[in-house]
C-alpha cells in the first residue's frame, strides 16, 4: 500500500449497514443492480426539491431503500451536501460535533453521518469509559488498577477503511490503539496493553512504540532510528486493508508503513484502550483511503 494521505470517501452501502448496527462487508454499491430503470412512475416524475424535503425525514436505512427505488430517486441522493444530508445530521450529530474541529477533515454532510454511524461504542465498550455528548469522544472515568478500551460500533471484513484517532488528554503508561474482534476483552485489572494481549486483537502502543498482538512484542513502530513520541492531540491515521490482510498508520499526512499483515479473514473493529483517569479520546471515521 503506498501512502494513503488523502481524506476518504463514502459509499451509500456504508450507511446502510451502519444503521443495521452489524459488521459492513464494505461491498460498494452491490445494490445499484436493482435500480429500476424506467423511472416512468409518480415516484419517478415528482419534483426532486419535493422528494428531498421528504428524504429528510427518513432515517439512514431508508434512504438507502429508497435509493434503490429508481435512478430519479438516486441521484437525488447523489449530492452528499443535499438538503437531505444536512437535515439528517442536524437531527442526529449533535450541534458541538457539528461546530468543533473533531470532522474538520469530512467535506460532506454525508460523510459526517457516516462517520457517527462509525464512532466509538456506547455498548460495546468498557464500564468505566463513556461516550460524550459529542458522540466521538471516549472519556476515561479516574478507576485505579483497571485498563479499559471500546470497539466502534462497525466492524469490517471486506474492503479498505481509514479513520482518525487522538488523544486528548494525558496517556499515562499505556495508550493503545489498532483493532479488534468481538471477542477480544475491552477490560481487565491493572495498567497493560489490553489492545494486543491476546490472539483478538492488534495494537500500536503510543507511550513506547510497541506493536503488540497474542501478548507479544512484535516490535517497534514506526521503523526508524529516533522515532518521535506521540504528542496529545495529534491525529494518527488508521488504514485497514481486509483485501490484503494489513494494517498501517499515518501521522500528519506521512506514510509510516504496514505495522501488520497476515490479518485473519474475520470481522474486525476499530479499538482503543487507556489507563489514564480522566483522559479522552476521539474517534473519526473517514471512509476508503485514497491512494496517492
Amino acid at each position: 500500500m503506498s501512502g494513503a494521505g488523502a481524506a476518504a470517501g463514502v459509499q451509500s452501502a456504508g450507511l446502510g449497514a451502519a444503521a443495521a448496527g452489524c459488521c459492513s462487508s464494505a461491498s460498494g454499491n452491490t445494490g445499484s443492480a436493482a435500480l429500476i430503470t424506467g423511472g416512468s412512475g409518480v415516484a419517478g416524475r415528482m419534483p426532486s426539491r419535493v422528494l428531498e424535503h421528504i428524504f429528510s425525514y427518513l432515517e439512514p436505512l431508508d434512504l438507502l431503500n429508497c435509493s434503490l427505488v429508481c435512478w430519479h430517486w438516486n441521484n437525488c441522493l447523489a449530492d452528499e451536501n443535499s438538503e437531505v444530508w444536512r437535515s439528517l445530521c442536524a437531527r442526529l450529530l449533535s450541534e458541538e460535533a457539528l461546530r468543533s474541529d473533531i470532522l474538520c477533515n469530512l467535506g460532506s454532510y454525508k460523510g459526517k453521518l457516516k462517520s457517527f454511524q462509525h464512532a466509538l461504542s456506547s455498548h460495546d465498550c468498557s464500564r468505566n469509559v463513556y461516550i460524550k455528548k459529542n458522540g466521538f469522544t471516549l472519556h476515561r472515568n479516574p478507576i485505579a488498577q483497571s485498563t479499559d478500551g471500546a470497539r466502534g460500533k462497525i466492524g469490517f471484513s471486506e474492503g479498505r477503511h481509514a479513520w482518525e484517532i487522538w488523544w486528548e488528554g494525558p496517556l499515562g503508561t499505556v495508550a493503545v490503539i489498532g483493532i479488534a474482534t468481538k471477542r477480544a476483552p475491552m477490560q481487565c485489572q491493572g495498567y497493560v496493553a489490553l489492545l494486543g494481549s491476546d490472539d483478538q486483537s492488534w495494537g500500536w502502543n503510543l507511550v513506547d512504540n510497541n506493536l503488540l498482538h497474542n501478548g507479544e512484542v512484535n516490535g517497534n513502530f514506526p521503523q526508524c532510528n529516533n522515532a518521535p513520541k506521540y504528542q496529545i492531540g495529534e491525529r494518527i491515521r488508521v488504514i485497514l486493508d481486509m483485501d490484503d490482510k494489513t494494517l498501517a498508520f499515518e501521522r500528519g499526512f506521512e506514510f509510516l508503513g504496514v505495522a501488520f499483515r497476515g490479518l485473519p479473514k474475520t470481522c474486525l473493529f476499530p479499538a482503543v484502550s487507556a489507563v489514564y483517569g480522566n483522559t479522552e479520546v476521539t474517534m473519526v471515521y473517514l471512509g476508503q483511503p485514497l491512494d496517492g
